[in-house]
């Protein structure tokens, strides 16, 4: 027996757990898979496309984050979110202010995407020292073939859109703004990189549509904990592929290169909700990357798919080398081993977007 570290569990202990599940239903059109984010059961000529994820390290604007985290795992399949549950479990010395505003953020976020809140669970409950909430997120589409993390071809082009780290970036001028300031990150980006949750913002729902209408992707996929190499990693996994990244290529957000350096993290690493993986084949590319300049929304080309032998690689300065890969996500890493509950409470006083 081990103890395991905060955030994910270990790839391979996840892997031997999902090889215990043994396919009986038939009605079940993607089920549990490393890589497939979602599930999507079949309902006579209609598809019910269900996802459901947890918000355990935000504090501040839990209930947004919760409702987007959700909304876009539904939207790399090219669907609409259309339902939202909320399960909100609350510390002890929570103040019936507290619990409105959580709840408050989970009704602006919905509103936002054009979501109906339809139930859930609220309770105060023993041992928590900061909210939880576990957020399940419905969607209805025809019965038709789907997009899939497993959809990846090789030869496909790697587009990323907005760059990285959008949501750990924005988590960490929340939650650690006081320490940041200490090591004398300038307030303005302080402010603007809290401000991530809404510029660019943490949803990817108009791009993964925009993409979805306009072009033949082939699967997308968005990179949350762990960062965009655990994304791509789960890409290789679900697809059986490799791929070449060109690290020159990515899309690294200046205030999210200087907040890791000032942190000792790498942002590669670091929880990336608000960007989002597309792979199609090269002669589509140019389609999507103009239909997505036209609502506004960035994206590189960053790399493309190989052969599976050919493994996760980045290209460098110094040559072809493996890509970073991260037993858990950088932000959990930092909270972990940092302490600093103090400023943690400071900072969220401090930093308003």
């Amino acid at each position: 027996m081990r103890t395991l570290p905060m955030g994910k569990l270990p790839s391979a202990l996840l892997g031997r757990f999902l090889n215990k599940i043994q396919p009986k239903d038939q009605s079940v059109v993607l089920g549990p898979a490393i890589g497939e984010d979602v599930a999507v059961i079949r309902f006579g000529s209609k598809l019910l496309v269900a996802k459901t994820d947890p918000v355990t390290l935000a504090i501040d604007l839990i209930g947004w984050y919760a409702v987007n985290v959700n909304a876009n795992d539904i939207a790399t399949l090219g669907v609409k979110p259309r339902w939202f549950l909320a399960s909100v479990l609350l510390p002890e010395n929570c103040s019936d202010k507290d619990a409105e505003n959580i709840f408050d953020q989970i009704l602006a976020a919905c509103n936002s995407l054009d979501i109906t809140l339809v139930g859930g669970h609220t309770e105060i409950t023993y041992g928590l020292n900061r909210p939880i909430i576990v957020g399940c997120m419905l969607a209805e589409e025809e019965d038709q073939p789907i997009i899939t993390t497993s959809g990846t071809k090789i030869g496909d082009d790697i587009v990323l859109t907005k760059g990285i780290a959008i949501e750990g970036t924005a988590l960490l001028a929340r939650e650690v703004g006081a320490l940041l300031l200490e090591r004398e990150l300038s307030p303005v980006l302080l402010k603007r990189a809290a401000n991530f949750l809404f510029t660019p913002g943490i949803s990817v729902l108009k791009e993964a549509l925009i993409a979805h209408t306009n072009t033949d992707v082939h699967s997308m996929h968005d990179p949350t904990e762990g960062g965009l190499a655990t994304g791509l990693w789960e890409v290789t996994v679900a697809a059986k592929v490799g791929i070449l990244v060109e690290e020159d290529k990515i899309p690294i957000l200046p205030e999210c290169k200087e907040i890791c350096d000032k942190l000792g993290l790498n942002p590669l690493g670091l929880l990336a909700s608000g960007s989002l993986i597309i792979t199609l084949s090269p002669t589509d590319t140019p389609g999507l990357l103009s239909a997505l300049k036209e609502v506004g929304v960035s994206a590189a080309v960053i790399g493309r798919v190989v052969k599976p032998e050919e493994g996760l690689k980045m290209r460098t300065s110094k040559g072809i080398e493996p890509l970073p890969q991260f037993a858990r996500d950088e932000l959990a890493r930092f909270l972990e081993t940092s302490a600093q509950p103090a400023k943690q409470r400071s900072t969220r006083k401090k930093v308003k977007a």
